[in-house]
Protein backbone atom coordinates (compact mmCIF):
# COMPACT_ATOMS: atom_id res chain seq x y z
CA UNK A 1 0.00 0.00 0.00
CA UNK A 2 0.94 3.37 -0.57
CA UNK A 3 2.27 5.87 3.05
CA UNK A 4 -0.26 8.23 4.02
CA UNK A 5 1.40 11.73 4.57
CA UNK A 6 0.93 13.83 7.87
CA UNK A 7 1.08 17.40 7.77
CA UNK A 8 0.82 19.65 10.47
CA UNK A 9 3.51 19.38 13.23
CA UNK A 10 5.78 22.20 15.00
CA UNK A 11 6.24 24.13 17.75
CA UNK A 12 3.57 25.19 19.77
CA UNK A 13 3.54 26.43 23.71
CA UNK A 14 1.70 24.66 26.21
CA UNK A 15 -2.02 24.77 26.74
CA UNK A 16 -2.14 25.59 22.74
CA UNK A 17 -3.58 23.88 19.75
CA UNK A 18 -2.24 22.12 16.92
CA UNK A 19 -3.73 20.31 13.99
CA UNK A 20 -2.93 17.43 12.56
CA UNK A 21 -3.36 16.09 8.62
CA UNK A 22 -3.12 13.04 7.39
CA UNK A 23 -3.83 12.67 3.70
CA UNK A 24 -4.86 8.87 2.69
CA UNK A 25 -5.87 7.21 -0.92
CA UNK A 26 -9.44 6.56 -2.35
CA UNK A 27 -9.71 3.26 -0.51
CA UNK A 28 -7.85 3.89 2.35
CA UNK A 29 -9.98 6.91 3.65
CA UNK A 30 -13.10 4.12 4.07
CA UNK A 31 -10.76 1.93 6.52
CA UNK A 32 -10.01 2.76 10.24
CA UNK A 33 -7.01 4.68 10.02
CA UNK A 34 -5.44 5.51 13.42
CA UNK A 35 -2.96 8.80 15.25
CA UNK A 36 0.12 7.35 17.16
CA UNK A 37 2.66 9.18 19.01
CA UNK A 38 6.38 8.08 19.65
CA UNK A 39 8.28 10.31 22.22
CA UNK A 40 11.94 9.67 23.39
CA UNK A 41 11.98 6.50 25.25
CA UNK A 42 8.71 5.18 24.96
CA UNK A 43 7.07 2.64 23.07
CA UNK A 44 4.95 3.79 20.31
CA UNK A 45 1.33 4.91 21.39
CA UNK A 46 -2.04 4.61 20.17
CA UNK A 47 -3.13 8.11 20.67
CA UNK A 48 -6.60 8.22 18.49
CA UNK A 49 -8.69 5.83 15.97
CA UNK A 50 -11.76 6.48 14.12
CA UNK A 51 -13.84 4.02 12.10
CA UNK A 52 -14.29 3.88 8.27
CA UNK A 53 -17.55 4.73 8.45
CA UNK A 54 -16.77 7.56 11.05
CA UNK A 55 -19.38 6.09 13.40
CA UNK A 56 -17.10 5.20 15.93
CA UNK A 57 -13.86 7.13 17.69
CA UNK A 58 -11.58 6.13 20.20
CA UNK A 59 -8.64 7.86 22.21
CA UNK A 60 -6.35 6.99 24.81
CA UNK A 61 -6.85 8.13 28.21
CA UNK A 62 -4.44 10.54 28.44
CA UNK A 63 -5.68 12.78 25.53
CA UNK A 64 -9.33 12.10 26.16
CA UNK A 65 -10.91 15.63 26.12
CA UNK A 66 -8.18 17.35 24.50
CA UNK A 67 -7.93 15.96 21.01
CA UNK A 68 -10.47 15.23 18.35
CA UNK A 69 -10.17 12.80 15.35
CA UNK A 70 -12.30 13.50 12.10
CA UNK A 71 -12.64 12.73 8.72
CA UNK A 72 -13.78 14.44 5.40
CA UNK A 73 -14.37 11.58 2.78
CA UNK A 74 -14.16 14.47 0.17
CA UNK A 75 -10.59 15.84 1.24
CA UNK A 76 -9.45 12.25 1.66
CA UNK A 77 -8.29 13.57 4.95
CA UNK A 78 -8.19 12.61 8.45
CA UNK A 79 -7.19 15.21 11.24
CA UNK A 80 -6.42 15.21 14.43
CA UNK A 81 -7.10 18.80 16.46
CA UNK A 82 -5.33 18.68 19.39
CA UNK A 83 -5.81 21.53 22.24
CA UNK A 84 -4.86 22.03 25.50
CA UNK A 85 -1.65 20.95 24.81
CA UNK A 86 1.21 19.65 27.35
CA UNK A 87 4.93 19.49 27.08
CA UNK A 88 4.44 15.74 27.84
CA UNK A 89 2.45 15.57 24.17
CA UNK A 90 6.05 16.17 22.24
CA UNK A 91 6.43 12.99 19.98
CA UNK A 92 6.55 12.48 16.36
CA UNK A 93 2.92 11.65 15.66
CA UNK A 94 2.38 8.86 12.79
CA UNK A 95 -1.09 8.28 10.84
CA UNK A 96 -1.87 5.09 9.96
CA UNK A 97 -4.50 2.60 8.25
CA UNK A 98 -5.95 -0.36 9.99
CA UNK A 99 -5.43 -3.72 8.30
CA UNK A 100 -5.97 -7.58 9.07
CA UNK A 101 -9.33 -8.59 10.71
CA UNK A 102 -12.41 -6.18 10.47
CA UNK A 103 -10.17 -3.15 9.01
CA UNK A 104 -12.96 -0.66 8.98
CA UNK A 105 -13.00 -0.92 12.87
CA UNK A 106 -10.80 0.50 15.88
CA UNK A 107 -10.11 -1.12 18.71
CA UNK A 108 -9.67 -0.21 22.24
CA UNK A 109 -6.40 -1.21 22.70
CA UNK A 110 -4.71 0.41 19.17
CA UNK A 111 -1.45 -2.02 18.34
CA UNK A 112 0.65 -1.03 15.85
CA UNK A 113 0.63 -4.46 14.02
CA UNK A 114 -2.79 -4.10 13.36
CA UNK A 115 -1.79 -0.87 11.25
CA UNK A 116 -0.12 -0.40 7.62
CA UNK A 117 0.71 2.23 5.28
CA UNK A 118 2.60 4.29 8.15
CA UNK A 119 3.19 7.95 7.28
CA UNK A 120 6.49 9.78 7.83
CA UNK A 121 5.61 11.34 11.02
CA UNK A 122 5.48 14.61 12.01
CA UNK A 123 7.43 16.90 15.21
CA UNK A 124 5.18 18.05 17.25
CA UNK A 125 6.94 19.95 20.12
CA UNK A 126 5.24 21.32 22.91
CA UNK A 127 7.58 24.09 25.26
CA UNK A 128 7.66 27.08 26.29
Amino acid sequence: QLQLAESGGGLVQPGGSLTLSCAASDTSIYSGIGWFRQAPGKEREGVACISGSSSEAIYTDSVKGRFTISRDYAKKTVTLQMNSLKPEDTAVYYCAVRIGSLPTVCFTHQRSLDFGSWGQGTQVTVSS
